[in-house]
């Protein structure tokens, strides 16, 4: 039972939880970009892939999948989501599953303006977004949004290219520069796709974060919720947060669940205030709060490994711990890639 783990980078702690699952019953292999990623010198087996976007990267990836024996796939980068979710069954022949969702989740919850057209046609309260700059004006004026107000890529990742500008001139300065700014990263391409309109403008929502992770499994069947409330942020990720029970929000996180039919983890933000609560984005992979689940006794690397060899998992892999706090920290690796 071999698992390989795609655009590792330095999710070291994926890697570690993957190997605690197999408990020697397997090996965690990992793959990046970059040699010196931090997740390839700890995981059984690394491998160098070209950029995702390259000719020649499914090839490659489906080579090292048929010649180790992976029979489970986990991606860990958003741009790579939409490329694997169509090749599912070319993964399939050579017997690796993917733990991915289907191309029309996955374009859902990339595109964030097909973010907030989902969730307003299931009546999901969301932060109110327009395509256009001249369509946020407009409500500017008529009083439907004030500021300040959230300018950010359509498609984005890593908090790239967000501002909150303040006033008019801020919201055009920020509109441009966005633009502008996703010329130049690797957004270019997908943002490429509608030159127009690959930026959003969002109202400002206030109050308190939280995180869920909404678990389904390898056949997108609803398993279970776990809820943190966010303490801090850092680098656009969870930074520290403790575990709580919430009806509500794990309510909603059945919900989504039943209206999307994802396959395995969806890394969903949420704002609470006085008002109820808003779904601010959704990920459909491990986020970067998911630690805070597993460090509350989550063992969701168990259950995908179960799931995908259509053995019963155990009960306990599935529930969290309430009232949990818990804060990550950086460290070094030696980098001794071969």
């Amino acid at each position: 039972m071999n698992v390989i783990l795609t655009c590792a980078g330095r999710r070291n702690y994926i890697v570690k939880y993957f190997q605690e699952a197999l408990n020697g019953k397997g090996m965690v292999f990992a793959c990046d970009v970059s040699p010196e990623a931090a997740a390839l010198q700890e995981a059984d087996k690394s491998f160098v892939l070209p950029p995702v976007d390259s000719d020649d990267y499914l090839d490659k990836l489906l080579y090292i999948c048929k010649n180790n024996d992976i029979r489970l796939l986990i991606s860990l980068h958003d741009l790579e989501l939409p490329i694997l979710a169509k090749q599912r069954e070319r993964f399939a022949e050579v017997g690796t599953i993917l733990a991915i969702s289907s191309p029309e989740v996955i374009n859902i919850c990339f595109d964030k303006w097909a973010t907030f057209k989902f969730l307003r046609n299931h009546n999901i309260p969301t932060a109110k977004t327009y395509l256009l700059l001249s369509e946020a004006q407009q409500a500017i004026a008529a009083g439907e949004i004030e500021y300040p107000l959230v300018v950010k890529p359509r498609w984005g990742t890593a908090s790239i290219g967000i501002h909150y500008p303040g006033d008019d001139e801020e919201l055009e300065l920020a509109y441009r520069y966005v633009n502008k700014l996703l010329t130049k990263t690797f957004l270019s391409n997908v943002s490429a796709s509608e030159p127009d309109k690959c930026v959003i403008i969002q109202e400002k929502l206030f109050g308190q974060e939280y995180g869920l992770d909404i678990v389904n499994d390898l056949q997108g069947s609803y398993q279970s919720t776990f809820v943190k409330h966010k303490l801090k942020m850092r680098a656009g990720e969870t930074d520290r947060a403790t575990t709580l029970f919430s009806t509500q929000l794990e309510e909603l996180g059945q919900n989504l669940s039943q209206e999307l039919s994802h396959i395995a983890n969806l890394d969903c933000d949420v704002m609470m205030n006085a008002s109820g609560y808003a779904v601010l984005e959704m990920n459909p992979r491990f986020g970067g709060g998911y630690p805070f689940s597993h460090y509350a006794g989550v063992n969701l690397p168990a259950a995908l490994i179960a799931w995908s060899k259509k053995e019963d998992i155990k009960q306990e892999w599935l529930q969290l711990e309430h009232n949990i706090t818990s804060s990550k920290c950086d460290r070094l690796v030696g980098v001794d890639f071969k």
